[in-house]
């Protein structure tokens, strides 16, 4: 099933941003790799310098992320295991607010930067109830529809398996 894409995703699909975004949206899947572009340019648009600084993650990487605060040391990033999570199946990927060459983990300017990725057609995860996850993109399948979160991960999951793709 194609995907209607904004005019704005379409405008910079193929241009390339900085190099480290670059390296992070290599591994996503084609159909989310103009969103992840279109969002870094539309925050620069607007005066905020984000980079793409996750994608694409194993099921072994989400099983460290997911160990990390409760049997590694640091804080918990994640409630998602290894499978449960959209960053498995290369539709989710996580911005980082940059000043100069400072990573910000924490600033008001997430919440513009979730809007203008909602304004593309992304799904933010700051608008979750139980994990806010303001850095959190996903580009949800058109099949998924409404349907719940887990609903829709098991059946990533299980298209994973089969080897049939995740927008198909």
């Amino acid at each position: 099933t194609s995907v209607a894409v904004p005019a704005a995703v379409r405008a910079g699909a193929r241009d390339r941003v900085d190099d480290r975004s670059e390296k992070a949206i290599a591994a996503l899947l084609p159909q989310v790799q103009p969103y992840a572009r279109a969002l870094v340019k539309k925050a620069a648009q607007h005066g905020i310098t984000i980079k793409v600084i996750g994608g694409l993650r194993t099921y072994e990487e989400q099983n460290e992320l997911f160990a990390q605060g409760r049997t590694k040391p640091g804080r918990i990033v994640t409630n998602a295991r290894g499978g449960f999570s959209n960053h498995n199946f290369g539709v989710a990927f996580d911005v980082g607010v940059f000043e100069g060459a400072s990573y910000l983990g924490e600033s008001p300017k997430y919440k513009a930067v979730g809007a203008l990725g909602m304004d593309l057609g992304l799904e933010w995860g700051g608008n979750w109830k139980t994990f806010l996850d303001e850095p959190h993109f996903q580009l949800r399948p058109k099949w998924a529809g409404d349907i719940r979160e887990r609903d829709m991960l098991a059946e990533l999951r299980a298209r994973k398996d089969s080897g049939k793709g995740a927008y198909a």
